[in-house]
């Protein structure tokens, strides 16, 4: 996923955050903030659900999660008071914006590469595994029938695991909960190291997004 917001670039493809001036200084789990929201943009995320990301195997309060958007709004140049880029929404989370328009349901273009093999993904869910008749045919012991599934919802997707014995892989983490997808992702299903790729057609109202 690449994107750009003000004079700042966010590329996870080389997990960076760059600016006028260069490289903008963010610590690991305020990029994987940044990153988790710029996904979902424009839908607000409950702190519940960014505390389940972010912290998966520990117990950590609001506090936490509140100074993560404090840096971020720091080194990007947002303003708390009048914020551009990251918004409250008091009483319930974050939501990412970066004052662009997002590109409607018939302009988002999925597809999953898979070595020589370039699958598109269509509107609703998408399954692989074992099953030969899965959009995406994983022919392996390892893989469940049903392994996992990508949604695709509008101009978003996302990867849900499907209850499969030796799990499905994000970005070299294993999931647990249906994580957003952004372009560039790799994703592990058993030996398949698949690639998720989003393209967005030009539209007359859409600027500075990649």
């Amino acid at each position: 996923m690449r994107i750009r917001f003000g004079d700042c670039t966010l590329d996870t493809e080389v997990h960076e955050v760059r600016g006028a001036q260069g490289a903008v200084p963010l610590s690991p789990r305020a990029f994987d903030l940044l990153t988790f929201l710029a996904a979902r943009r424009p839908q607000a995320v409950s702190k519940d659900e960014l505390l389940g990301a972010l912290w998966p195997d520990a117990f950590v309060t609001e506090s936490n999660l509140a100074g993560l958007v404090a840096e971020i709004r720091r080194a990007v140049g947002d303003d708390a008071r009048d914020p551009r880029y990251l918004r409250t929404v008091h009483g319930f989370g974050y939501a990412f914006s970066d004052g662009t328009s997002i590109a409607t349901d018939e302009d988002a273009v999925f597809r999953l590469v898979w070595g020589a093999l370039e699958v598109p993904l269509a509107e609703g869910e998408n399954l692989l595994g074992r099953d030969p008749d899965a959009p995406v045919a994983i022919d392996d012991p390892t893989v469940s029938r049903h392994h996992a599934r990508i949604v695709i919802d509008g101009a978003r997707a996302r990867l849900e695991d499907l209850g499969s014995k030796n799990g499905t892989f994000l970005r070299g983490r294993r999931i647990d909960r249906p994580e957003p997808l952004g372009d560039g992702d790799e994703i592990r299903v058993g030996p398949a190291a698949l690639t998720f790729r989003a393209f967005r057609v030009p539209g007359p109202t859409e600027t500075a997004l990649e």
